[in-house]
């Protein structure tokens, strides 16, 4: 079993009116196998997290510890967090032009094992983790999100997460833009990454309709930059009815 612990996380950004602190001693640890919601209200710092367990240079961490099974995160640059094993899921995933999905999804695991995979092996890993998300093989021959739909590239991004097959995964309001099938099909595939690699899973979302497909065994409410309240799927139901506002009016 591997473990991810968050320890007292400041984090600041640099905004046009100054250094601003963002996140404010986060404390958080996820075991392999669980899956920890973070819901929150806009501008709260969710993705900030995200950024800052991924080694985004635009956020600068001032205090805490993110470690890895023991290992010094926050020491690692962008490219030994992944090979530690660690994944982002964007919110708003990047093109590529010039690169194929192919010849990136190969370069990836090249990357991550430190040899290239089997290719026959290989093919058939990715046309079954593409035909469980519903991807048309003529999909892996397109430039990288370029010219995707939001809800293709969401796909994209769970294609890499099951294929590249990480200890932790932190996916950034994966559910942001898509409609109830590719909300379905986006989930299956978390589930079926989950069920196969016991991946941790951080997911990241301002609503609970993700949730009714990807059940969580921890839910925590971010707010102002920081966790406001801890409990379980039943916390994601009170906040349904409730909404943010109580939180908001203690923060």
């Amino acid at each position: 079993m591997s473990t991810l612990t968050i320890t007292d996380l400041h984090v600041t950004v640099e905004t046009d009116q100054g250094t601003k602190e963002i996140l404010r001693g986060v404390n958080l640890t996820i075991n392999s196998g669980e899956v920890h919601a973070i819901m929150g209200p806009n501008g709260s710092g969710k993705s900030t997290l995200a950024y800052a367990i991924a080694g985004h240079p635009k956020y600068t961490v001032t205090q805490g510890a993110v470690t890895l099974d023991g290992e010094d995160v926050l020491a690692m640059s962008v490219d030994e967090r992944a090979r530690a094993g660690i994944f982002l899921g964007m919110q708003y995933p990047v093109e590529v032009p010039g690169v194929s999905v192919s010849n990136f999804l190969r370069t990836a695991k090249t990357a991550i094992e430190g040899e290239a995979p089997k290719l026959r092996t290989w093919v058939k890993d990715v046309k079954d983790a593409m035909a469980g998300l519903r991807m048309d093989p003529e999909f892996a021959n397109r430039n990288v999100n370029e010219g995707f739909s939001g809800g293709e590239k969401k796909r994209h991004e769970i294609l890499q997460m099951e294929l590249l097959k990480p200890k932790f995964a932190v996916l950034d309001e994966t559910d942001s833009g898509l409609d109830v099938d590719a909300l379905r099909i986006v989930s299956e595939g978390v589930n079926r990454a989950k069920a196969s690699t016991d991946v941790g899973i951080l997911l990241i979302t301002h609503y609970t309709r993700i949730l009714r497909y990807i059940t969580p065994d921890f839910v925590h409410v971010f707010v102002d930059g920081r966790i406001a309240e801890e409990g379980g799927p039943e916390l994601a139901d009170h906040l349904e009815a409730e909404g943010y506002d109580r939180f908001l009016t203690n923060a």
